[in-house]
């Protein structure tokens, strides 16, 4: 764990995606421990110092909100939390606050680019269940910026392309589309050092998209939804009034890696929901 400000104060808990570690936060955490938080990074299983267990289902989703809850019971055992998460730290972190019995130790979550997977199941099928062309346009545009996780089920070949390099060469062409230039905590060989994060999607994207179980999340929620992300189309993440009906949406410009592009708008969105929610 990595702690910024004062302890005291009350805690800003980030979880971070793939193939990042607890660096993507690095400027954001800056922000916000300015503004009076206690900010915590982590590295979660399998990428950065964490360990990273064999066994793919090591990586199922109640295991990652098990350790999210670790952690924010080491550093604020008396008082509840406040999530901030990007990418798979988005989708274990919708798992974490969806179920019933760790959901109080949680007092608000922003979520960037990462959709919950149970979600994610039925907001396909309601794409065909209901189809019209808007519908059935959001649902092709989403599966074509997805399809990168169909290769990553493939086995040996999503490894080699962590190890070669390969992966990282096609992340960083996108940030320079994005921005020109990548963000803090995103260095060479970062995917290479996070391979083991492939079993995220190999325990949990099948079982969670063929049998979608229905979930809530009630806590104070907002989603920050990039226009040029090109993983994550806004409806994926913002189309959730279902099952998050007090979530705030937000679309803002930028792309995927919006913590290490954007960082100042993140803090600033954070501190705002805080406020409202109370301290």
């Amino acid at each position: 764990m990595y702690e910024h400000g004062d302890p005291a104060a009350p805690t800003v808990l980030c979880v971070h995606g793939f193939p990042d570690d607890h660096q993507v936060w690095n400027a954001v955490a800056a922000r916000l421990a300015a503004h009076g938080f206690h900010v915590v990074t982590y590295d979660v299983r399998g990428s950065g110092s964490s360990g990273a267990p064999r066994r793919t289902r090591a990586y199922r989703l109640p295991q990652l909100a098990a350790d999210t809850t670790a952690v924010a019971d080491a550093v604020s055992p008396h008082a509840p939390v406040h999530l901030l998460t990007h990418d798979w730290g988005s989708v274990q972190s919708w798992h974490t606050v969806s179920t019933p019995e760790l959901a109080h130790r949680y007092a608000s979550m922003t979520s960037i680019s990462g959709p919950d997977l149970d979600h994610t199941g039925r907001w396909y099928r309601a794409q065909v269940r209901r189809p019209t062309p808007a519908r059935l346009g959001k649902l092709l545009r989403q599966a074509l910026a997805s399809q990168y996780v169909a290769f990553f089920h493939l086995p040996g070949v999503a490894e080699l392309a962590c190890r070669s390099g390969f992966l990282d060469g096609v992340i960083k062409g996108l940030l320079r589309l994005e921005t020109g230039e990548p963000p803090q905590g995103y260095g060479p060989g970062r995917a290479a050092r996070n391979r083991a994060g492939l079993k995220l999607y190999r325990a949990n994207v099948l079982p969670r998209m063929l049998r979608p179980r229905v979930r809530h999340a009630a806590l104070p929620a907002q989603v920050l939804a990039p226009s040029k992300d090109v993983f994550v189309l806004p409806p994926w993440q913002t189309e959730i009034t279902d099952w998050a009906p007090g979530a705030e949406i937000h679309h803002v410009d930028g792309g995927h890696w919006l913590p290490g592009f954007r960082p100042g708008l993140v803090a600033e969105y954070v501190v705002r929901l805080v406020e409202r929610v109370g301290r």
